[in-house]
Order: C-alpha cells, then structure tokens, then sequence
C-alpha cells in the first residue's frame, strides 16, 4: 500500500477514476502499449508515475539526484506505508530508525534570531520542481511550518492538522532540556511521533535555520510567547 500523503497515493485515487470511469490516461505516449484497465488502481499508479513519461522524474532536484530518486522511499517510509496508526511493533521500529538517524549538535544547543525563525515558519519556498525550479542559490527555502501549526493567532492564516504551538516557549521555558527537544522534534519528529506527518528537517534546513524557527518557538520576545 501506498505512504499516505504521497504523490502515489493521488495518482492511485485518480487511478481508481480513471478505471471505474474508462477516462484515457496519458493519451499518446506508452499507456498505448498496454492494456491500463486490467491493472489496479495501486498497480496503474506505479505505471503512470514511473514507466508512462507523464512525469519528468530525470530533473534534477536541489538536494542532489533527481525527481525520480525522490520517489523511492526509505526504509522509515516503507515501514509507514500502511493505513492508521502503527501497531507497537512497528512504531518501535520507526523509533528505533528516527534516533539512529538523527544528529545532535556539539556542545550546549543555542538559539536564533525569533525574526528571521518567523519569516522561515511562513516560508513555503524551496525543493519544487517543474517548469520553473525553486533556485536556492538566490533564496534559502523555508520550514513552511504554518502549513500545519499555529503559531500567532493574530498573525495570517495557519494550519490546524498540527498541534498548536501558541505559548509554546511561554508555557514551557527555555531550558537546555527543553531545546533539545524540540530541535529533535524538529529535525526528526518520528523519535517521539512514529510514522508522523510531519517532515524530518534534518537535512533539509541546516542548523542555523533550525535554531532561528527554534527561536521563534521558545524566544519569550517572540510573538509566540506574547
């Protein structure tokens, strides 16, 4: 079965329209060498995404390699690619795999400037492909963190399939304990949320930018905590 929230797992609800409704897929190029409608929706999902050209899986991504890399999932994905929750067996696993990957800082974990943490917690910039790819050698993408979470009610609108995190810092203080949670959270959340929605930002984010978002949560000048 496909991760949930995968570019798969659209292509295969479309997939299962396209078969239940006789709609051509792809008209013109490979689809037209084989018989689409005694595959599976899971089964023409894979077909459409990797063997029919309807993607350009060759550009090249900004992390290095290309689209089609992107589409081959790890051994954490592939252990949450299931419907639901995961049993205990397997979110021990997930756990297992999230601390075995992350990277703790050296030495005691500072904190940024809460500014630049908020224009990175709005930020959606960075890592798209397509005719036009994001350029990060003129612009540093962003967490895109209020796609999910919210942060400050009266700023502009954010997401809610996170937790809020409105007096984050406020509530919870500003120890070192405390930092290396959430710069743990934040680099990979699968060590106390197995098999999470939430991205895995190590990697992704270098660790300047981590600690100004950071910032921006535990900050007591931040708006966050006001």
């Amino acid at each position: 079965m496909f991760k949930k929230n995968t570019v798969a797992a659209g292509v295969a609800a479309f997939a299962t329209i396209a078969l239940a409704t006789g709609c051509a897929v792809a008209e013109g190029n490979k689809s037209d060498e084989v018989d689409i409608t005694a595959m599976s929706a899971e089964e023409l999902a894979e077909y459409i995404i990797f063997e029919s050209d309807s993607f350009r899986l060759e550009q090249e991504a900004q992390e290095g390699g290309t689209a089609r890399d992107r589409m081959v999932q790890d051994d954490l994905q592939k252990a949450c690619s299931f419907e639901g929750e995961p049993d205990g067996e397997t979110a021990g696993e997930v756990v297992a795999m999230a601390r075995a990957e992350y990277e703790a800082p050296e030495g005691d974990i500072e904190l940024g400037d809460w500014e630049k943490g908020q224009e990175l917690a709005f930020s959606g910039y960075g890592y798209r492909i397509g005719h036009n790819n994001d350029d990060h050698g003129t612009r540093e993408p962003g967490g895109n963190c209020v796609n999910c979470h919210v942060f400050d009610p009266e700023g502009p609108t954010q997401g809610t399939i996170g937790p809020s995190l409105e007096g984050y810092g406020a509530t919870r203080g500003d120890s070192q304990e405390m930092r290396e949670y959430v710069h743990q959270v934040i680099s990979n959340p699968h060590q106390f949320f197995p098999c999470a929605q939430m991205p895995r930002f190590q990697g992704l984010l270098d660790e300047e930018q981590i600690s100004h978002i950071m910032a921006y949560m535990l900050d007591p000048d931040s708006p966050v905590n006001n």
